[in-house]
């Protein structure tokens, strides 16, 4: 079994079709063919059912694809490991987050503590950083909520309260709190399905016995503050994202749900170089400064 097969077998099952598959590698299709028949007849078993171009994992690809990928991770992080081992410095630290509100102030941070390191950092719904995790693409998460699997390793660093953020001349804006209740007719504008505010909040009001009303979904949770201005909705925004525009007021959510965990996750078996380790103290030291300062 050569490595070349694994790499094209986990493409091909990823895309599930043979010639975006031999796209996507800049191989023929007639060579990815040809590779993916020699690893079946190596297993002895066929990996997929075939449908013309199109594939579908079969129930023996399915336990092999776990396999495989373990596999070519494991190899991954031996590289990752003998680079970090032969180098002062690694070049780029991968992040991935769904909680950003925090992200600047912990970038300054840590840029101070290590200047020469570089960050590379995605904004992704949790499926999206689930999956980049397991797959061994990025050091760290930022995730609200914290995730669960016998893979990951999550630490929640900090319990964020949100608020509803309503416009200065709104019918609540001289309120200082607010029942969920009272928020039942109201129009909101938040960021899209699979953000893990907008699912709790979501579950939350739904638990209460109503469906929130959105006329604005997007994926930039930092343009809501900006809509709530214009007066287009009013939006949940967790604390750690309260912004200081006189023209903006925000109000306590009399409702023991709406609080948000932040937890930092990272791959079991992914290795920890000296870079991230001191990026993990980073997180760690700032939410425990930030949860001293307000009690």
């Amino acid at each position: 079994m050569e490595l070349l097969q694994l790499q094209y077998f986990l493409t091909v099952a990823r895309l599930e079709h043979m010639t975006e598959a031999a796209h996507s590698l800049h191989v023929t299709q007639s060579s990815l063919s040809k590779t993916i028949g020699r690893l079946e007849a190596d297993l002895g078993v066929p990996l997929f059912d075939r449908s013309g171009r199109s594939l579908r994992l079969n129930e023996f690809g399915i336990s092999f694809l776990r396999r495989a990928e373990r596999a070519l991770f494991e190899l991954e992080q031996g590289k990752q490991e003998l680079r970090d081992l032969s180098s002062k410095e690694q070049s780029t630290l991968e992040l991935a987050v769904t909680a950003a509100s925090t992200l600047p102030n912990i970038l300054r941070a840590f840029r101070n503590k290590q200047p020469n390191i570089h960050f590379h950092v995605q904004m992704l719904t949790t499926q999206e950083m689930v999956d980049r995790l397991l797959r061994g693409e990025v050091d760290f998460c930022l995730s609200s909520p914290s995730i669960e699997d016998e893979d990951i390793e999550s630490i929640i660093v900090f319990n964020d309260p949100i608020l509803v953020a309503v416009p200065k001349g709104h019918r609540l804006a001289d309120r200082t709190s607010v029942t969920l209740a009272e928020l039942r007719n109201e129009w909101f504008v938040g960021v899209k399905r699979g953000y893990g505010t907008r699912d709790l909040t979501d579950a939350v009001c739904k638990s209460s016995g109503f469906i929130l009303n959105y006329v604005y979904e997007g994926d930039e949770p930092s343009r809501l503050v900006s809509l709530v201005e214009a007066e287009v909705g009013i939006a949940f925004i967790p604390g750690t994202a309260r912004d200081s525009r006189a023209s903006l007021r925000y109000l306590e959510i009399e409702d023991p749900g709406m609080v948000r965990e932040i937890a930092l996750l990272w791959h079991k078996s992914r290795y920890i170089s000296r870079a991230a380790h001191d990026f993990r103290e980073v997180v760690l030291d700032y939410f425990a400064g930030l949860s001293e300062s307000i009690k």
